[in-house]
């Protein structure tokens, strides 16, 4: 590559991450700045620096709650995928029949349909089983996410040759036994996908917990923000500073799990 195309690709890459950094820092200025400042000055530098917003709306916010229940739930969903998924998939690649085909092709057409087509129905029939809750949304996030982890984990478990499965019989060990000690350890890169993906998403979401989570005190933080928006619609010092509390728990996360998220895309990248 040239000189002069290495320079165009820097500037343009430079001007991509302006691109991506100009909300996060419209958000966390404006958060610093009081109610008269935002509107007087939106784009520029906060002239004093106001941190009493962060207080007023972590109690607004009901943070601690709120964390507590976006963790419980989107924890034991992303677990239960896993768990749920990896066992299916296992079982839909290693046993070969017209059945086990069709199943498999049903979960991936399952993927195609919109969730809007389905909701009405899916939330009427929650609440006749009483079953409008954290406990009902978990099983609806297995439901929703089992088809695209399911396909994952099954193109990966195609690489993984039937060998290691024989000789682990004939060391005498159950098919359980075979898929905990020797099948899973190697989905590792695609376990890290299937979970991110479903963190994501789940962490995220808005639309499903507002038509499962009708209880006060057990909303997500999507949710709460909702309500938090509307509640501070024309104070938006407040509000950004809420919004930038409810990310930072987002950015712990990618720290924390920084070292497995660059390891599981080396090793599926290698594979």
């Amino acid at each position: 590559m040239s000189r002069l195309k290495k320079s165009i690709a820097g500037v343009l890459g430079f001007l991509l991450l302006l691109v991506w950094i100009f909300p996060f820092y419209l958000m966390i200025s404006n958060s610093l700045k009081t109610k008269k400042e935002i509107f007087n000055n939106t784009l520029g530098f906060p002239k004093d620096l106001t941190f009493e917003n962060y207080p007023q709306a972590f109690q607004d916010l009901d943070f601690i709650k709120t964390l507590f229940n976006s963790l419980l739930i989107t924890v034991l969903s992303v677990l239960i995928i896993v768990i749920f998924s990896s066992l299916a998939a296992y079982a839909l690649q290693r046993v070969k029949s017209k059945l086990s085909g069709v199943v498999f092709m049903m979960f991936v057409a399952a993927m195609l349909i919109p969730f809007q087509s389905v909701m009405i129905p899916l939330v009427t029939i929650f609440g006749k089983l009483d079953q409008l809750n954290r406990g009902g949304l978990i099983f609806m996030y297995l439901g929703f996410g089992a088809s695209m982890s399911i396909f994952l984990y099954h193109g990966a478990m195609k690489s993984i040759p039937r060998a290691l499965d024989e000789a682990a019989i004939i060391d005498g060990a159950s098919r359980f036994q075979i898929f905990r000690y020797v099948i899973f350890p190697m989905l590792k890169p695609t376990t890290v996908t299937v979970a991110l993906l479903n963190t994501m998403w789940i962490w995220n979401d808005y639309l499903l917990p507002s038509l499962v989570i009708n209880k006060e005190g057990q909303q997500t933080i999507p949710l709460k923000m909702f309500f938090f928006f509307g509640e501070y619609t024309k104070q938006w010092h407040l509000a950004l500073a809420g919004l930038v509390i409810a990310i930072v728990p987002v950015i712990i996360f990618y720290f924390i799990m920084q070292k497995q998220i660059i390891d599981g895309v080396a090793d599926g990248a290698v594979k």
